[in-house]
């Protein structure tokens, strides 16, 4: 899976709450000011030739879907950070997170509970 940039990870983040859509369908979900019709499409594109999304034709309009889900994506991303910056360690993940006050301890209780319900 390539790693997409921040503009196309922006975009593709409209893309996957809209399900299928066009172009403008992305562009009136984005806050003011808008970019460029031409530039979200260009970037529409880049995640066509990704395959992040696939597209179909209704004459001379085209509709975009999402062919990789926002989960897929995540656990990629994350292996990735945790591979590149915590030395595979999802435990160092936690622990700096754990160290920078990012999460309190009723998250961590809650987290031990959810890893409790998997068992």
């Amino acid at each position: 899976m390539e790693r997409l940039t921040a503009q196309e990870e922006e975009v593709m983040l409209y893309i996957w709450k809209l399900d299928s859509c066009f172009i403008r369908d992305i562009l009136n979900e984005m806050p003011d000011p808008k970019p460029p019709y031409t530039s979200i499409a260009s970037v529409v594109r880049n995640l066509e030739r990704k395959e992040y999304v696939s597209s179909t034709k209704f004459g001379i309009i085209t509709q975009f879907t999402p062919i990789i889900r926002e989960s897929e994506y995540k656990r990629a991303f994350m292996s990735n950070v945790v591979r590149d910056y915590f030395t595979g360690s999802y435990k160092e993940m936690v622990s700096f997170f754990v160290r920078d006050r990012k999460i309190s301890r009723s998250d961590l209780e809650e987290l031990m509970c959810q890893i409790e319900d998997e068992k």
